[in-house]
């Protein structure tokens, strides 16, 4: 502030990660946006929670504060499927936990309005966006309001924000309403709730005491919420609170890629902020990574993708992305591999609608399930120039995609696939089957069991073909709503066909604002069947173990076991792997060795 010659800040961003000038971390994307607007913009990261006086440190903004938990939610940040404390904050310094409070968007608007009393507040990021209506909260075992109801925000902004975020500063700065803002939600006082006139523009929610009271409300309300989830013609949604409103904005039109663009290459310094003296373990996972597409057309059970960035694929233009490789070919930490160039999927960039038309009128809550939309256009010559002109750039000597490749897009865009086992695997590429049981498949919203079989043999064809051993990490999840020890089997007899050893495995965690955690707390689908739902430790552990118990070393995909004296080379390691046995992300396992 000092250097710039500000006396006071326009605005006071609070966020509960550390502070990454990156575009893959929202706090410094939402705080370049803001300084681009042309106000002054200062960023307190994680203040001490427990004292408000912590958020004075550049004084009273002259507009307003904006509030974060970061990228993540809190819970889910601090608290493990078990409901046990995490070892590891990996956006904080070091690791370090501790520095962040649970329900860190409540806690941190607080603070700014005890600190600052009279100030504005403004709700936005991961947590603020999937807890913005009604939700079941995994951690506390219950149902919980609106986010806005328990921390007397202004306004919270849902899905990404770049277009909502400076309209509702600008009107904020000259004292208009906030009224109608897409991709927004207000929690309305009782005069504005009284007078609200209610018509077919809006879609009622169950009210939060019917929530409470009725397990089954919860996947009305997420049928609703699915529903308008379509910014060319969803209704504003409406939730009531004792007789107080929350009302939520339809979402908004996704960005073109221009704005896109722009909002990935301001210019960020692409590191941590130089005040830490520990590795942001968070940073370290993408530094040398390219944001490339947002959002996701599969809309899965388990994922609050579609609630959070929606169902269309926005993607950066090539120039764009050549400029962000000149960006990062100048960081002292780069050393020729782009360790990603992707989004939500690794195989999504360029996909469009074929007659955007149909897409303002559509109210699927996914592309892919339970059949492939024909007006989804998975087209992979996009990808395949964009690879092929990084590879080609001087200094750089690898392009890796590792962002979840979706199994069901690798086999409509078999010249991407090929392209991408050739090139760009770094030994390892991440594959999501999730299930390998139809009716668990279903219940996720996701694929065919039969994808992944297919799948591996264009992996094994090709990767011979090119003569490079490479491996598959797959993800499977245990413990689903409707997965019971007998489905589960499915996935763990392939396993031991296979002789494939997982050295971890994904628990099941009801996220907020999704149908699946609808799933899980209601113990019924969206149609109304009742289905098994394992909810304590005890009831999860036994799926659990089956993707845990095979500890017999490490398999490649195929099932041949790797002999120790036929694979070893002349520096007594294995081809293409560590001499110690490593764990299933492919990292040395310390604990055992």
């Amino acid at each position: 502030m000092e250097k710039l010659g500000w006396k006071e800040l326009d605005i006071l961003l609070i966020s509960g990660d550390a502070y990454v000038d990156h575009p893959s971390f929202g706090p410094a994307l939402i705080g370049r946006l803001l300084l681009d607007e042309g106000w002054r913009v200062g960023i307190v990261a994680q203040p001490d929670w427990k004292d408000p006086e912590s958020v004075k440190v550049m004084g009273r903004p002259r507009i307003a504060c904006a509030v974060t938990a970061g990228n993540m939610d809190s819970m889910l940040c601090i608290y493990t499927v078990g409901r046990r404390f995490r070892r590891e904050d990996i956006y904080s310094p070091g690791g370090k936990t501790g520095l962040k409070p649970p329900m860190a968007t409540v806690v941190y608007t607080q603070m700014c309005k005890a600190a600052f009393p009279g100030i504005p507040v403004v709700l936005g990021g991961m947590e603020a966006s999937m807890r913005r209506v009604a939700h079941y909260d995994y951690w506390q075992d219950k149902m919980r309001p609106g986010v806005l109801v328990d921390s007397k925000a202004d306004i919270l902004v849902y899905g990404q924000g770049e277009l909502s975020t400076p309209e509702i500063f600008h009107r904020l700065e000259k004292g208009e309403s906030l009224e109608g803002i897409p991709g927004t939600a207000r929690f309305l006082g009782g005069k504005a709730s009284a007078e609200l006139k209610i018509d077919d523009s809006y879609a009622l929610l169950p009210s939060f005491e019917e929530m409470k009271n009725d397990r089954d409300a919860i996947l009305r309300e997420m049928v609703i919420i699915e529903k308008e989830m379509n910014a060319w013609c969803g209704r504003k949604l409406l939730q009531d609170y004792n007789g107080r409103y929350v009302l939520v904005e339809p979402p908004q039109p996704p960005m073109e890629s221009k704005v896109f663009d722009k909002v990935c290459e301001f210019p960020y310094a692409g590191r941590p902020h130089p005040s830490y003296q520990e590795k942001i373990p968070a940073f370290e996972t993408v530094k040398d990574s390219i944001p490339a597409v947002r959002g996701c057309p599969g809309g899965c059970a388990f994922c609050g993708l579609v609630s959070h960035q929606g169902r269309h694929i926005i993607s950066r233009s090539e120039d764009s992305i050549m400029r962000s490789v000149q960006c990062l070919k100048k960081q002292p930490f780069f050393r020729g591999t782009i360790s990603d160039v992707g989004g939500p999927a690794g195989n999504s960039y360029g996909h469009h609608a074929k007659d955007p038309s149909l897409c303002a009128k559509c109210r699927r809550s996914s592309c892919m399930f339970p059949n492939h939309c024909p007006n989804y256009i998975a087209d992979g010559k996009p990808l395949i120039a964009l690879l092929r002109r990084m590879r080609r750039e001087e200094g750089v000597k690898h392009v890796f995609i590792n962002s979840g490749i979706r199994l069901d897009l690798a086999l409509m865009q078999p010249d991407l696939t090929a392209e991408i086992i050739r090139h760009h695997v770094s030994g390892h590429m991440k594959v999501a089957p999730e299930h390998l049981h139809k009716r668990v498949l279903a219940l996720m919203r996701k694929g065919q069991p039969e994808e992944l079989q297919e799948f591996m043999k264009i992996f094994e064809r090709i990767s011979k073909e090119c003569g490079k051993e490479q491996y598959l990490i797959p993800l499977f999840i245990s413990n689903f709503p409707g997965c019971t020890e007998k489905e589960m089997k499915v996935v763990d007899d392939f396993l031991a066909s296979h002789n494939w050893s997982l050295e971890q495995a994904q628990d099941y965690i009801p996220l907020p604002l999704t149908m699946g955690a609808a799933m899980y707390y209601s113990g019924k689908t969206a149609d109304g069947e009742v289905i098994e739902v394992n909810r304590g430790l005890r009831e999860r552990r036994t799926q659990l173990e089956m993707l845990k118990h095979r500890r017999d070393g490490y398999r490649n995909y195929s099932g041949e076991s790797k002999n120790r004296e036929q694979e070893k080379g002349r520096n007594g390691k294995f081809r293409g792997q560590d001499h110690r046995k490593k764990n299933f992300s492919g990292k040395p396992d310390r604990r055992r060795h």
